[in-house]
């Protein structure tokens, strides 16, 4: 993880239009993007699609004069985030095609059960998160599943840490009853 202090001077370099910083950014930032695109989506193909498109757009927004002014990792994921929304808005998907999709993934003979099942219960989960209010979700996004602080969740979503960890404790009440309701 790279230090405020290196983001910041990182970007500065970045808004000047140094080839190496735009370089070094991609390479710092896109595994873990592409690790929660892909958590949030369940496809590799459209997780790919929405790392590169929100690497395409913070270089527009930089050509702009536009983007963060510090808080790169933040943002990023913000963009992250917001694509995944807007995707799912335009192009929503029933249970039945996620459990398919995700069954189906890899020809039939060349899972093992416990592949299949691990796979069915991940998309459960993902689809229990896409029924939480945006904040829960996101909150327990990359509490969970990316490893961020209190501190840089409550920096990524713009409120304070207070807030971060009463969304936690109701994101995490709601998936505990959502995941319940499932069951019966």
């Amino acid at each position: 993880m790279v230090s405020k202090v290196d983001e910041s001077r990182l970007l500065k370099r970045a808004r000047a239009w140094e080839e190496e910083a735009l370089l070094q950014i991609y390479d710092l930032y896109r595994p873990g993007l592409f690790r929660y695109a892909y958590r949030l989506l369940g496809q590799e193909e459209e997780a790919e699609e929405c790392v590169a498109e929100v690497f395409a757009r913070f270089l527009f927004a930089l050509r702009r004069g536009q983007g963060p002014q510090r808080h790169l990792r933040a943002y990023l994921y913000r963009m992250v985030h917001n694509w995944v929304r807007d995707r799912f808005r335009e192009h929503p998907v029933s249970p039945l095609e996620d459990v398919e999709r995700t069954l189906l993934k890899d020809p039939v003979g060349s899972t093992t059960e416990e592949e299949a099942v691990r796979r069915w219960q991940a998309e459960r989960l993902r689809q229990a998160l896409r029924r939480l209010p945006p904040r829960q979700a996101k909150v327990l996004s990359l509490r969970f599943l990316q490893g961020f602080t209190f501190e840089e969740i409550a920096e990524t979503v713009g409120t304070s840490v207070g807030a971060v960890k009463a969304l936690q404790h109701r994101g995490l009440e709601n998936l505990r009853r959502l995941l319940k309701e499932e069951d019966l």
